[in-house]
């Protein structure tokens, strides 16, 4: 307990000397004697300053209002357009000229009649990928066909038409029987096969 007082003690004192000290720093209040002003000279009228001469030494004291009359003058010095780039690039602006100047001529349009082919891939779009299974070096999908699963592994048939060619955590590469023909699918969590040639 007397190592607290003792502390405590030490505190109030410094506490105390920090009061004082801030109390006798603090600024003090004080007055400004009457301020001595120079006697009152007579306002000048428009004879009074036509009587000075031009070259008169200015003091400062008087107002020359004769500068207000002046008209201002307009500004001979350089002049430019502070929003145009600075660098321009004088062929760009030629080309866009040349081409400006060209007449349009316009070709009446062919009309292009649509094409409907069936993708290869068309059996396989109602395939969904649910997922993989890797069993050692062994990898197999997981494809839904409405209420049915397919289990898919390399060499397996799908469709009927496809052979699993690769199956990777990416993509699944089939190879068209007929055909011969390659086809890479992304392989995408709950989503149609759809095919990337």
């Amino acid at each position: 307990m007397n190592r607290q007082r003792l502390i405590l003690f030490i505190l109030v004192i410094l506490l105390g000397i920090a009061t004082l000290w801030s109390y006798s720093a603090m600024p003090r209040f004080k007055t400004v004697g009457t301020a001595v002003s120079k006697p009152d000279r007579p306002k000048p009228t428009a004879a009074t300053t036509a009587a000075i001469p031009a070259g008169a030494a200015d003091d400062g004291t008087r107002l020359n209002i004769r500068l207000l009359d002046k008209e201002p003058g307009s500004f001979t010095g350089y002049r430019r357009n502070l929003f145009k780039p600075v660098f321009v690039d004088e062929m760009k602006i030629a080309r866009q000229k040349a081409v400006a100047s060209k007449p349009i001529v316009k070709v009446p349009a062919t009309p292009v009649l649509p094409v409907i082919t069936q993708p290869e891939t068309a059996p396989l779009a109602r395939f969904t990928y649910l997922g993989y299974l890797k069993k050692g070096a062994v990898k197999t999908i997981f494809l839904a066909n409405g209420k049915d699963i397919l289990l898919v592994k390399k060499g397996d048939k799908v469709a009927d038409r496809y052979e699993a060619a690769d199956i990777s955590d990416q993509a699944l590469t089939l190879t068209v029987i007929d055909t011969g023909d390659v086809i890479v699918i992304p392989l995408l969590e709950n989503r149609p096969l759809s095919m990337t040639k």
